[in-house]
């Protein structure tokens, strides 16, 4: 019988997109969600991560698990149900968790609770691999286009470096398909790029033409992301581009920046 892969929240914004690159592969897959679904080529079950309803089901019998499912509030109360679960399956699947490049040096509540949860699968004597990656570019786009609606775009002195969530699902398939490696190199998107400089470019997309100011952005947090803990400039592995994103989401036109 051939191995099978559990992708958790995989009707997510990043699981949907592994399962598709695992069916690409022909790799026997189970999804794991809320909701009962359907779909050709993957067995989908229903479980909540939250209460630990259906995980034990969702566990039996697979080789391998891709944690995409995330929980902004309970993020390790989730990673231990699932684990737990595995545990008392009887299996010791190899645990892929996706966490995020700064986890450990920006002091935001939820980096705290992704770094939380590294160490909870690091410590949990199952196989595993843990991998960062930077933003995605819909988080990026989303923090920016609520600055563009103002009629003066306000930009810190902050650097990102936006990956696309296909790269990173097809980085997670291929360390899932090999062996566990413990926590593995970053995965950043193509470009380090200016806050101001994405900000340009998210404006010329949606067809606006505004005024760009910075401004000072004080506390830890922004300390963080001033000094590029954010940043993976080394691991520049993804390959689509911000612009390139944003084309497929709409038509670019031009911007006069002052």
């Amino acid at each position: 019988m051939a191995e099978q892969i559990l992708v958790t929240g995989g009707s997510g914004q990043l699981g949907r997109v592994v399962v598709e690159r695992l069916r690409a592969a022909e790799a026997p897959v189970r999804a794991l969600s809320r909701r009962r679904r359907s779909g050709e080529g993957v067995q989908w079950t229903a479980g909540d991560l939250r209460t630990g309803r259906g995980i034990d089901v969702a566990v039996a019998g697979v080789s391998t698990v891709i944690h995409c499912a995330t929980d902004y509030r309970r993020e390790v109360d989730t990673v231990r149900t699932l684990v737990e679960a595995a545990r008392w399956s009887g299996q010791t699947p190899h645990l892929v968790y996706v966490s995020i490049v700064g986890v450990d040096k920006i002091p935001l509540g939820y980096y705290e609770a992704k770094l939380a949860a590294e160490k909870l699968v690091a410590d949990s004597g199952m196989p595993h691999t843990i991998l960062r990656a930077t933003q995605f570019h819909s988080l990026v786009r989303t923090l920016l286009a609520g600055a563009a609606r103002l009629p003066v775009v306000p930009v810190p002195k902050f650097r990102f470096q936006p990956v696309d969530v296909r790269d990173v699902a097809a980085r997670l398939v291929e360390l899932a398909r090999g062996e566990p490696r413990g926590r593995v190199a970053d995965f950043g998107g193509p470009e380090v790029r200016t806050t101001a400089d994405l900000a340009r470019a998210l404006l010329a997309a949606s067809g606006k033409e505004k005024r760009l100011v910075s401004v000072p952005a004080p506390g830890r947090i922004a300390r963080g992301y001033a000094a590029g803990a954010n940043l993976a400039p080394e691991h520049a592995d993804g390959v689509v581009t911000f612009e390139q994103y944003l084309a497929e989401r709409g038509k670019p036109t031009a911007l006069r920046y002052r």
